[in-house]
C-alpha cells in the first residue's frame, strides 16, 4: 500500500475540501485520463484496487500512471472507547481529490479497451469519475 516514508508531524487536522484542483487537471504523460468530478478522499487500498483493476483490464498492455498519493494520515479511536485520551492512533492514508483532477493515466491502449478499464476503476472508487483525452480540460 502506497503511505509516506516519513512526515513531519503524525497526525493532521481533517481540513476541508472546497474548490476545484488548480493543479493536476491536465493529462500529461498518458493519451487518456480518469478525471474526478466530485471532492473526496482516496484511501491507498482504494488506489491500489482501482489500479489492478486498470492493469488487469489492459491486460498487461500499455503504460498507467497513479496522479494522487495518499499523504494525508487519517486517525481513528478503537471501538467501544470513552471520550477523551486524546486523538486516535493513524488508521489509513488518503489522498485529498478536488474536482478536476486526474486519478490515474493510461497510454498505448486503444480507446475502448481505456474506457472499459477507466469504468472498472471508476466502481472501486469513491468518487464521480470521467474519461478525458489528453487535449480536454475540466469545465
Amino acid at each position: 500500500m502506497l503511505m509516506p516514508r516519513r512526515t513531519k508531524y503524525r497526525k493532521q487536522f481533517r481540513a476541508n475540501n472546497r474548490g476545484v484542483a488548480s493543479r493536476g487537471e491536465n493529462v500529461v504523460f498518458g493519451e487518456w485520463g480518469l478525471q474526478a468530478q466530485t471532492h473526496g478522499w482516496v484511501d491507498s487500498r482504494q488506489i491500489e484496487s482501482a489500479r489492478r483493476a486498470i492493469t488487469g483490464s489492459l491486460r498487461r498492455g500499455g503504460k498507467v500512471w497513479i496522479r494522487i498519493y495518499p499523504d494525508k494520515p487519517v486517525s481513528k479511536k478503537p471501538v467501544e472507547v470513552r471520550m477523551g485520551g486524546g486523538k486516535g492512533a493513524t488508521d489509513r492514508w488518503v489522498a485529498v481529490v478536488k474536482p478536476g483532477s486526474v486519478l490515474f493515466e493510461v497510454s498505448g491502449v486503444p480507446e475502448d479497451r481505456v474506457r472499459e478499464a477507466f469504468r472498472k476503476a471508476h466502481h472501486k472508487l469513491p468518487l464521480d469519475t470521467k474519461v478525458i483525452a489528453r487535449e480536454e480540460v475540466y469545465q
